[in-house]
């Protein structure tokens, strides 16, 4: 038994997708993907393809995938700090027990600068939360 596909698909792209209804029930059983819009998920622009009007269905379809993929997104960022904090243990390790003179030389100053960055931004972020919450409470 083949698995049916979906009535949609959106083929993803840095910004948002191209979204495609599939029709499957052609007259040589092929499968066929027609392009209905093209979204933007930073804004929640959707533009319908051409000259076509797009359904409640469809817009609802949309708004679903829309509201999926931010929370996909959302999640992979979380992912990627958490990445980046295990690299820079794995940094100070290498940098304590493993590189030379030459290769710590090479990247000091990235580092510091960036470090030094990410530190003042974390601790402008927690003052501004510590000085709203005490103006809340």
């Amino acid at each position: 038994m083949v698995a049916a596909l979906p009535e949609y698909y959106f083929r993803t792209r840095e910004n948002g997708a191209f979204v495609f209804r599939i029709e499957q029930e052609t007259r040589q059983r092929q499968i066929e993907m027609e392009q209905i819009a093209v979204v933007n998920i930073r804004n929640g622009e959707v533009k319908p393809h051409g000259d076509r009007d797009l359904t409640d269905e469809d817009l609802a379809r949309i708004d679903a995938w829309m509201a999926e993929r931010r929370a996909i997104l959302a999640e992979r960022t979380l992912d990627d700090i958490r990445r980046t904090v295990d690299h820079l243990n794995q940094t100070a390790h290498w940098v304590q027990t493993r590189a030379g003179d030459d290769e710590i030389e090479a990247v000091t100053n990235d580092l510091l600068l960036a470090m030094h960055d990410l530190r003042q931004v974390l601790v402008r972020k927690r003052a501004d939360r510590v000085m709203k919450e005490r103006a809340a409470g």
